[in-house]
């Protein structure tokens, strides 16, 4: 698998579109595959040590990643991939069919009201899914009430849905002093650990793991942090993964 689409995709005039359901709609129409923030080649060394032949993955916002294709070559074949999208399913499940990936089941479903049992999965991982609820989020440091309200739901439902001492792993640009206050919020069991790809730009990969929170993770939100200093261009990241960026450099004037 590569980092290229057929053809470019040019990003909505505002961030906030990104939260529009008929965007997404539009832009699966036209778009055959787009990898945000890399595609699995560049990070299966951090999840495979994750994951069993016989374990359960629910994959959030597939979109039309090749991601799941490389998790079933790897050996996990239990594989659920969602996306709020219809046309994004569609295509998904034509693609996959195609090249005889019959095993992997996807859905349309939205991820802050996931329609799954309880402790059904081991291990749930999104890639930049997450990074759409943070685009029109404000203050990084203290972000909108809604923002708020739906990423915790959503990390309430994969909280719910993971068995216990079951993974989840999320791939994205939200760095360990915005995130790790979240997602040592008091209703989670989880362990919260994380490290980082890239070689230009790191992206940053959290583990958290059900059930193995210890009392030394009770992390209090932060409201001023000297963030280290560096200069990017939006061209030193992949297609429109700038979009999903917090420009640390104006935290900072």
């Amino acid at each position: 698998m590569d980092d290229t689409h057929p053809t470019p995709t040019v990003p909505p005039s505002t961030a906030s579109a990104y939260l529009n359901p008929s965007y997404w709609d539009e832009r699966f129409t036209k778009e055959e595959k787009y990898e945000w923030l890399k595609d699995y080649s560049h990070f299966r060394h951090l999840i495979q040590p994750h994951l069993t032949p016989n374990s359960s993955v629910l994959e959030l916002g597939c979109g039309n990643s090749q991601m799941c294709e490389g998790l079933y070559m790897d050996g996990t074949t239990n594989i659920t991939c969602i996306d709020l999208s219809y046309v994004a399913v569609q295509n998904m499940q034509n693609r996959l069919l195609s090249h005889k990936f019959k095993d992997i089941k996807v859905m349309q479903a939205d991820m802050l009201e996931l329609p799954f049992d309880d402790e059904c999965f081991d291990l749930v991982i999104e890639k930049g899914t997450m990074d759409v609820l943070f685009v029109d989020s404000g203050d990084p440091w203290n972000p909108k009430p809604e923002t708020m309200a739906k990423v915790m739901s959503t990390l309430k439902g994969v909280h719910r849905v993971l068995k216990e001492n079951g993974t989840f792993i999320s791939i994205t640009f939200g760095q360990p002093h915005f995130r790790r206050p979240i997602f040592n919020a008091p209703e989670f069991s989880w362990s919260v650990e994380y490290t980082t790809f890239g070689e230009t730009f790191h992206y940053f990969v959290y583990v958290l793991k059900k059930g193995q929170r210890s009392s030394n993770e009770d992390i209090q939100p932060v409201k001023s942090f000297e963030v280290q200093h560096f200069n990017l261009f939006h061209e030193e990241l992949e297609g429109e993964d700038f979009a999903f960026r917090i420009n640390v450099d104006e935290l900072n004037n």
